[in-house]
């Protein structure tokens, strides 16, 4: 297994938190089940240890371990929604401040840097550049 370059210590303690969070949840969820921690470990394919670790909240517990949690208690969800290109908000107003100088941006981008819609702006961003076509 590879060696961890980062110490849970270390996490920024927002990640820490909702890691926690996302824990409790777990607990929840399998509680309101009225299934036990060693049911779902199975479920998971880990021990009932690692899934002890994994309602703790422990950052070292790999991230496949509690996407399977999250996919156990809502098949439908898309984690990767999450994360998904059209949200990535910071890389959209950097790549807005890139392009600005070198075409006119549409109408809804350019009244959303006059303080408008951010988010108006940034989905015409999207559009205009294809990123809402997958890939």
């Amino acid at each position: 297994m590879p060696v961890q370059n980062t110490k849970p210590s270390d996490y920024p303690q927002a990640v820490v938190q909702q890691i926690a969070l996302l824990a409790q949840n777990i607990v929840i969820a399998r509680k309101r089940r009225k299934e036990t921690q060693a049911q779902w470990a199975k479920r998971l394919g880990v021990s009932q240890p690692t899934m002890a670790r994994i309602e703790r909240g422990d950052p070292s517990v790999a991230m496949a371990s509690y996407a399977m949690c999250i996919w156990l208690i809502n098949p439908s969800a898309v984690l990767a929604d999450l994360i998904a290109p059209q949200q990535d908000h910071a890389a959209l107003e950097r790549e807005i401040v890139r392009i600005q100088p070198k075409r006119a941006l549409p109408a809804t981008t350019a009244r959303s840097q006059r303080g408008g819609d951010v988010a108006t702006g940034l989905a015409a961003l999207i559009a205009a550049q294809g990123l809402d076509k997958p890939q």
